[in-house]
């Protein structure tokens, strides 16, 4: 079974790589829109991160556009709303299905790894939130309700746990 970091995203700029560069990070992957109830939640996620990128915190942004088309606009488009409306300085990624046949691997795998409520595998909504430990495996999923605020808790259990050699 392949682990997270064996999986290849694109930038929003269109850049691909693989998730290894982000091995031993927490990481907290969100399917975000922009037109979305949930978008001030951006707000709340750059403040986490700014809070603890530098002990090794990162949020990933996927915007996606599968849930009531909140998210149409352009890769340009989202990453210039997502700075100008918000400063988000985390990694966004290029608009990415998050179920269905077309989702992409890394929610398969993130999916397979937690459940959502009632033992449901699906995203149900957009900013639904998956905390990532150090070593790579989903400690936790979160409800798109779930300002990141209410986090803080689990993101410095996490970041307290030791780095894997």
């Amino acid at each position: 079974m392949p682990s997270l970091y064996d999986y290849r995203v694109v930038s929003i700029h269109g850049e691909p790589f693989t998730l290894e560069h982000y091995r031993g990070q927490v990481l907290l992957i969100v399917n975000v829109a922009s037109q979305c109830g949930f978008t001030r939640q951006y707000a709340g996620l750059e403040a986490l991160y700014r809070r603890y990128r530098e002990q090794g915190f990162t949020v990933l942004a996927f915007p996606c556009n599968q849930f009531r088309h909140q998210e149409p606009g352009t890769n340009d488009q989202i990453q210039q709303f997502c700075q100008r409306q918000f400063g988000v300085s985390f990694p966004v990624f290029q608009k990415t299905d998050v179920n269905g046949a077309d989702a992409h691997p890394v929610f398969r795998w993130l999916t397979q790894q937690k459940s959502g409520i009632l033992g449901s595998r699906r995203i149900k909504w957009n900013f639904t939130k998956f905390l990532v430990g150090r070593d790579g495996q989903v400690r936790a999923r979160f409800a798109p309700a779930t300002r990141p605020e209410a986090l803080v808790t689990a993101v410095e259990a996490a970041l307290a746990q030791p780095q894997p050699t």
